[in-house]
C-alpha cells in the first residue's frame, strides 16, 4: 500500500523527479504510480503556487517533450512494424 503524499508535496516531487530524469509525464506517471492526468494538473497547476522556479524548469521540459511528440511517435511505429516484419520472416522460414 502506497502511502497518501499531500498534493502539494506531490507536485514538487513529480517536479523534481522530472527535471532530474528529463521525464515525461507518462514515465513520471508510471514512476509513481498516477494517472498522467494527475501529473499533468500537478506540474501545470500546483506546481506553480508550490516552487516557481522549478516550475519554469519542468514548463520548459513540457514544451520540448511536446516539440519531440511526433518523433517518438515515429520511432515507436517504425519498431513495432520491424517486429511484425520479424515475425512473419520467422513463420515463411
Amino acid at each position: 500500500m502506497r502511502l497518501k503524499i499531500p498534493p502539494a508535496q506531490r507536485a514538487v516531487a513529480l517536479g523534481r523527479y522530472m527535471v532530474e530524469h528529463n521525464s515525461t509525464v507518462r514515465a513520471a506517471a508510471k514512476q509513481f504510480g498516477i494517472s498522467k492526468s494527475t501529473v499533468h494538473k500537478d506540474v501545470s497547476e500546483r506546481l506553480k503556487k508550490e516552487d516557481p522556479d522549478l516550475y519554469s524548469q519542468v514548463k520548459g521540459l513540457l514544451e520540448i517533450n511536446k516539440q519531440e511528440r511526433h518523433i517518438r511517435g515515429g520511432l515507436a511505429t517504425r519498431e513495432k512494424y520491424r517486429e511484425i516484419a520479424k515475425r512473419r520472416k520467422k513463420i515463411e522460414n
